[in-house]
């Protein structure tokens, strides 16, 4: 792997990322027509906004890179198991952006050898690009991040999420809600998990974690945590990627207060 073509690869996933972002924008707020389907339940949409992103990014991968390999929300694997893999999440907030709030974006790792490399996320509503390189520090708008400095759990604004199967599965993290609650000064629900990661990478949030996510939900955004001197912690094994991310004595402090297994 040549640094030059880090370097390229960054560019073509920004300019990707915007791409797709115009796409999507384009649907937003009485745009195009949505079309929403359901997936695995009624809180598991897919739109005709996730699919036009999904393939402004795919075909500039089939055009420029024909020889990487893909895994994306929408449409799952494609190329095998080539070195080089592209983790996309076209639309990641679905919910929030069909009912027309902003916290959405377009997020997209990049990983050679199984490890992520590259990562960028793009909000399109609010024009925020942040992206990350492996050994490189991360960056919103050109603009160097780190994670807040603010050890006092009293002081951290904190944010979690929901699993889609929340309805009919009690193991929804009302558990760690409850045990978390009490100790912050404020517990937010944002909606999109890739907002939640780079706005604690930025340092705007304490901290974030969440059940059953996927690799297109993190793989962009655990980069640009990482690398703006946070720690990641996937808590939970029997729920996809359950995942914890933070400031590190944020982090630190709410790690063991949330379950490793379904309680009760």
């Amino acid at each position: 792997m040549k640094h030059t073509d880090i370097d390229h690869l960054l560019i073509d996933a920004i300019d990707c990322a915007r791409r797709a972002g115009t796409v999507a924008l384009s649907y937003f707020r009485g745009g195009r027509q949505l079309d929403i389907h359901t997936k695995s339940g009624e809180s598991d949409i897919v739109t005709a906004a996730d699919k036009a992103s999904e393939a402004v990014i795919k075909d500039f991968i089939a055009t420029h890179y024909p020889d990487h390999a893909i895994l994306s929300e929408e449409s799952g694997e494609s190329g095998g198991k080539a070195p080089w893999r592209w983790v996309i999440d076209p639309v990641d907030g679905t919910t929030n952006f069909s009912t027309g709030l902003p916290f959405w974006a377009i997020s997209i790792g990049i990983e050679y050898g199984g490890e992520a490399v590259i990562g960028v996320v793009y909000v399109p509503f609010t024009d925020e690009l942040f992206h990350a390189v492996k050994g490189g520090g991360a960056y919103l708008n050109g603009k160097q991040l780190h994670v807040s400095t603010d050890e006092n759990i009293a002081h951290a604004v904190v944010t979690t999420g929901f699993p889609v199967d929340k309805d009919v599965n009690p193991d929804n993290n009302l558990d760690n809600v409850a045990a978390v609650l009490p100790l912050v000064r404020g517990l937010r629900r944002l909606g999109a998990a890739s907002v939640d990661m780079c706005y604690v990478a930025a340092g705007f949030l304490g901290a974030y974690w969440e059940l059953n996510l996927h690799e297109w939900d993190v793989c962009a955004s655990t980069l640009i945590v990482t690398e703006a001197g946070g720690r990641c912690t996937r808590f939970r094994h029997d729920r996809n990627v359950s995942l914890l991310c933070g400031a590190p004595a944020i982090h630190d402090r709410i790690l063991p207060l949330l379950s490793s297994e379904p309680r009760g």
